[in-house]
């Protein structure tokens, strides 16, 4: 095939797959929309230093998305999607040690990540994912404070206990990046940096003729990707396919030269935080601020990320953090946790690969896979379909 990316922005960009934590994660099988987490929600949702916050606005789809959130919140959506989420993440893991054996230039690490708890009721709750981890085949144990301690010896950390999983690894984002886009270009991948998709040629049946582009002659093909992230949505109205979907803003914070560093990835469990070294940098990462289509860095979430840090590393400080310059993206969260891949029924010749919330990374590598058997008539998950909300 010969295939066109069009890109909105410029050959250099910061968006979600940037500058995120990198983190490649089996251990995270259980979907957002899940038992609790609606609770949880509402309780975090006004305070907007908190781990999950909502911006006050009028928003018809931001209440359908949290009613369609709502609804997909039970165990039986857990029961059924938790096999899926844990085998696509090991086959993009797998897929990610195919790659590095060929060129680790994205520094590709099998770290394993601990689930830092600072409270017993945290490290119950995290205690309870362990058997249905190893049920899944991941090797999953829960650990006191020493037996924490003793895997990261140079670093003092104030928790009860972590959870240990061994199979999550992570990688440097942003050379990841420019190394899969040296591969495509070598591959012979033409980029349209700079242009805009604003809509569709369609023809009899559905099937779209061209990509509308702001200043710029239609693009024409036979077969069409969505793959713009939280902005998919307003791409696919236009076609009458409707995906539900939050623009979840998350930041992270890099430490270029950090004083001490963790030996494995890990995750603040109360505070939804994640750590990651990676080239001998070290990236906190977090946040959920559903505020639409926003770019702007709030500076209170970013306060917040720093002071999680400092609870459970205590030798850590705000003078660590000065003059580190946020990062942000906008992640598309879609209200059942799980990302829309697959064909539609509103155009034949369009395969969709879009919202993959915290997990683009993680889920990057077998979702191209998926992309590509799409485009060769092999169908997909009926569970990723991204018809499941006409």
């Amino acid at each position: 095939m010969r295939v066109t990316l069009v890109e909105r922005n410029g050959e250099r960009r910061d968006g979600c797959s940037y500058g995120n934590t990198g983190m490649v994660v089996p251990s995270h099988f259980v979907p957002l929309a899940a038992p609790g987490m609606v609770a949880l929600a509402l309780k975090w949702m006004w305070n907007p230093a908190s781990p999950f916050y909502v911006k006050p606005r009028l928003s018809l789809d931001l209440a359908r998305w949290g009613l369609q959130f709502m609804r997909a919140a039970n165990a039986l959506h857990v029961r059924r999607a938790a096999p899926l989420l844990c085998r696509l993440h090991m086959e993009s893991r797998a897929l990610y040690e195919e790659l590095a054996a060929q060129a680790n230039d994205f520094h590709f690490e099998k770290r394993g990540v601990l689930v830092l708890c600072r409270t017993e009721h945290a490290l119950e709750e995290e205690a309870a994912l362990v058997e249905p981890a190893r049920a899944l085949g991941l090797s999953a144990r829960v650990l006191d404070a020493r037996e924490a301690a003793a895997l990261e010896p140079e670093l003092r950390m104030d928790v009860a206990g972590a959870v240990h999983v061994a199979e999550d690894c992570n990688v440097d984002p942003q050379r990841l990046m420019d190394w899969l886009q040296r591969r495509a270009a070598a591959a012979g991948v033409a980029f349209r940096w700079g242009s805009e998709v604003s809509g569709w040629r369609a023809g009899a049946g559905g099937r779209i003729r061209a990509a509308e582009l702001k200043g710029g002659e239609p693009l024409e093909a036979d077969e069409f990707v969505l793959c713009a992230g939280s902005w998919s949505p307003a791409l696919a109205r236009g076609l009458g396919l409707r995906l539900p979907m939050q623009a979840g803003k998350g930041y992270s914070l890099t430490l270029a030269r950090p004083r001490r560093s963790p030996r494995a990835c890990a995750v603040l469990a109360e505070a939804r935080v994640a750590v990651s070294p990676m080239n001998g940098q070290l990236r906190f990462g977090g946040t959920m601020e559903l505020a639409g289509l926003d770019e702007t860095i709030n500076p209170i979430r970013v306060r917040g990320i720093i002071a999680a840090v400092q609870r459970y590393y205590p030798e850590f400080g705000p003078q660590d953090f000065d003059g580190v310059q946020p990062w942000r993206g906008l992640r598309p969260c879609t209200p059942d946790g799980l990302p829309y891949v697959g064909r539609t029924a509103r155009a034949p010749n369009l395969v969709v690969a879009t919202g993959h919330a915290m997990m683009g990374v993680s889920l990057g590598p077998v979702t191209g896979k998926l992309v590509a058997d799409l485009l060769d008539g092999v169908p997909g998950p009926a569970q990723l379909s991204p018809d499941r909300y006409l």
